[in-house]
């Protein structure tokens, strides 16, 4: 399945600096993928609209219960607002007992370098698992 594309919610401020934030989310079976797929384009519609949100794209692989999230936000504190705000915060509640493994990874980037890059994401969420387990990466 395609990735959903870049979306720019908001203008970024030129000169300044993004939190970015990648997800990595395994789901125990795969009876779990669509209610996961379902509900995380609620919060994919919620998005769409969340002061503070400068661009977000989205992966689902769901054969392999896996789906993956990547966002840039003005400030941590507009992401945390996000997360806390509804339909996440049910969504996030509502979902946690279907979760095999969640993996969050944050870090700053100058906005100017938005769009992130997935193979970025991707290596920086394989180095958040791996440090998490404590094992290396190369």
């Amino acid at each position: 399945m395609p990735a959903l594309p870049w979306i720019t919610p908001n203008p970024a401020t030129p000169g300044t600096s993004a939190v970015v934030m990648a997800s990595r989310f395994e789901v125990r079976s795969l009876a779990d993928v669509p209610r996961f797929f379902v509900k995380s384009l609620a919060v994919w519609r919620q998005l769409r609209s969340a002061p503070g949100a400068l661009g977000a794209s989205l992966i689902a692989r769901p054969l392999r219960r896996t789906f993956y999230t990547l966002s840039a936000w003005e400030s941590r504190e507009a992401l945390d607002a996000f997360a806390a705000a509804q339909p996440h915060r049910s969504v996030m509640t509502g979902l946690r007992a279907t979760m095999k493994e969640s993996t969050f990874t944050f870090w700053p980037l100058p906005v100017e370098r938005l769009p992130v890059p997935w193979a970025d994401a991707h290596a920086r969420i394989d180095a958040e698992r791996a440090r998490a387990a404590g094992t290396t990466t190369s």
